[in-house]
Order: structure tokens, then C-alpha cells, then sequence
């Protein structure tokens, strides 16, 4: 069975490597290689390539306009990098050999090269830092420090409640976003795993599928809260008074 923590395959120095980290840096190449074949096969009379990639980025682009509008432009490349990140980390885990090519220790138990970036806390943990602080930094830009400053901390005391209910909601956020990709994920290779040692055909390509979709579904609502998240630290007071009149 998978360890809950990811394990050191070897150190440098004193800084260990572990199996997800090393799977972090493949996915990281994997998206490298995208770019690259995209940028290279660029022009004016698409290919199937190009016309794939135009269509996907297309079409989560105009999903995102649809809730962010005229913020569109900032909030994407958030969107879309989180995702792709995501989804890539989340399908990598699904390729035959993963979890089954490693190191035997102790004659009994095999300690996998890889294994799915997303099923390590630590890393879903650091994703969800990242979104926050992209945004609340954006937020300061767009709003400036004052008003910013103002969604959490008022001379009133009714404004200053909600300001603290505030801020433990963005804990929360924190919370919400790494242990809801970290268990999904993690829950879905335990059981890939286990049904596959149990029944070697046929039987765990149900279980397959069904993980197929749950690592795009997964990456999707990660992408989308960003996108949420940014989309109402950017909206200034006066906007949001107006929509809850209208």
C-alpha cells in the first residue's frame, strides 16, 4: 500500500528527493514539451496540434471571461497554468509502471520512482499558497493597499466581525483546496492500487476511468476557485454593492 507521505528515493546533500518531487519535475518537462511542439508547429494555417490546443485554450478562455469579464486577461494565466499542472500531475499517476517500477526494501515492500505529484500533501498544500498569495497580491494592485486592507479590518464593529469571519474564510480556503485535490487523488491510487493486486485484467479498468475523470475533475475545481477567489478580492466595494442591489 502507498505510504501516506511520499519517500526519499535518494538526497543531495541534505535535501531529500522524493518520489512525487521527482514526479513534479517530469510534469514540469511534460509541459515544457507541449509549449515547445505548440510554438514550433505556430501557423497561419493550423494543424491538428495547433487546432487542438487553440480549441482548448479557446474554450477555458471564454469560460473565463464568463465570470472574471474585463479581468479576464490577468486572472487567466492562473486558470489555465494551475490546471494543465494539475491534471497533467493527476494523469501521470494512471500510466502503467508508476507505482509498480521502484525500489524493493526489505524483500516485501517496493518504494515506486514516481508517483503522483498530487497525492502528496505537500504538494497540493504549496499549489493552494500559491493561489492565495497570487490572489491577494492581485487584489492589492487592483484595488490598492487601502481598500484592500478594508475587506478585513474596520472601525466598525459589525464591519470588523465580518473582516474576521474574512479572514478565517481564506484559512479555510487553504485548507479546502490542498486537502480536497490531496484526498481525492491520494483515496484514488490506494484503490488503484489495491484492486489491481487483487485482479490483474480487465476488473480495474472501471476503477481506470473512473480516476480518468476524477483527475480532470479535480483540476478543474481547483483552477475554477482560483479563478473565483480572484474574481471577488479583485472586486472593489462600490462594484459589489451594485450587484447585491441589483
Amino acid at each position: 500500500m502507498l505510504n501516506f507521505a511520499s519517500d526519499v528515493i535518494f538526497s543531495v546533500g541534505s535535501f531529500p528527493v522524493t518520489n512525487t518531487l521527482l514526479n513534479t519535475i517530469f510534469v514540469d518537462l511534460v509541459l515544457l514539451l507541449i509549449i515547445l511542439g505548440v510554438n514550433i508547429k505556430l501557423s497561419a494555417v493550423p494543424g491538428k496540434v495547433q487546432n487542438i490546443a487553440e480549441l482548448i485554450i479557446g474554450g477555458f478562455y471564454n469560460l473565463t471571461e464568463s465570470i472574471a469579464g474585463e479581468r479576464t486577461k490577468k486572472i487567466f494565466p492562473y486558470f489555465m497554468t494551475f490546471f494543465l499542472f494539475i491534471i497533467i500531475a493527476n494523469w501521470s499517476g494512471l500510466i502503467p509502471g508508476f507505482t509498480t517500477i521502484g525500489i524493493v526494501e526489505d524483500e516485501h515492500k517496493l518504494i515506486p520512482l514516481l508517483r503522483s505529484a498530487t497525492s502528496d500533501l505537500n504538494t497540493t498544500l504549496g499549489l493552494a499558497i500559491v493561489s492565495l498569495v497570487a490572489t491577494h497580491l492581485m487584489s492589492i494592485k487592483a484595488l490598492g493597499i487601502k481598500e484592500y486592507i478594508s475587506h478585513f479590518i474596520s472601525l466598525s464593529p459589525i464591519l470588523l466581525f465580518v473582516g474576521i469571519l474574512e479572514i478565517i474564510s481564506e484559512i479555510t480556503k487553504l485548507v479546502s483546496l490542498s486537502f480536497r485535490l490531496f484526498g481525492n487523488i491520494y483515496a484514488g491510487e490506494v484503490v488503484l492500487e489495491t484492486i489491481s493486486h487483487i485482479f490483474a485484467f480487465i476488473f480495474p479498468l472501471p476503477f481506470l476511468m473512473l480516476e480518468v475523470i476524477v483527475g480532470f475533475v479535480q483540476a478543474l475545481i481547483f483552477a475554477m476557485l482560483t479563478m473565483v477567489f480572484m474574481v471577488i478580492l479583485t472586486t472593489p466595494h462600490s462594484e459589489a454593492k451594485e450587484v447585491g442591489n441589483v
